[in-house]
């Protein structure tokens, strides 16, 4: 199913890194609303469960009433002002980030037409590292990846060499 929805590179490194450290058998809370790749995380027989939409900056309500044994945020902590404050109300001893790198040759992303979907952060991987282990997690694994364009031009040859996209797997101290 992922190998035909965009971006389908992205979905398929994430969901072989999902499936490296989280059993289907365990419960998870992935931060924002219900999206493409929440879809594929239930079509492949796990048990998810989406924020509302809420401002997560404001309220962790959805977080701190979780009971879930793991948590998702894949590419949501750029967009947000404080992922200090979401990380540390997190209960669950388990949580997976991905996110956007911060590339030298070109500035955040900050749509034109909508308001909401713009990169407050665009992190370098030890900025996101030292974010976890001042919230109290213990990094377990991580991976990197490109994200190749089908372009003309210098910064579509930059992107095939130059990873886009850093996970993480880490654990509650």
């Amino acid at each position: 199913m992922y190998e035909k929805t965009f971006p389908n590179k992205r979905f398929k490194h994430t969901l072989q890194f999902l499936k490296k450290h989280v059993d289907i058998s365990q419960s998870i809370l992935d931060l924002g609303v219900k999206n493409p790749f929440s879809d594929i995380m239930i079509s492949e027989g796990y048990n998810v469960t989406n924020t509302s939409g809420e401002d997560l900056d404001e309220d962790h309500s959805s977080i701190l009433n979780s009971e879930s044994d793991v948590v998702t945020a894949f590419e949501i902590f750029e967009h947000l002002l404080s992922p200090y404050e979401v990380l540390k109300s997190i209960k669950s001893k388990k949580i997976l980030i991905s996110v956007p790198l911060r590339l030298w040759f070109s500035s955040a992303y900050r749509s034109k037409t909508d308001e909401r979907d713009r990169h407050y952060h665009e992190f370098e991987d030890w900025q996101l590292d030292w974010l976890l282990e001042k919230t109290g997690w213990k990094i377990k694994d991580r991976a990197k990846w490109t994200n190749p364009v089908d372009k003309i031009g210098i910064r579509p040859v930059l992107r095939r060499f130059t990873p886009r996209y850093y996970i993480v797997y880490a654990e509650r101290v």
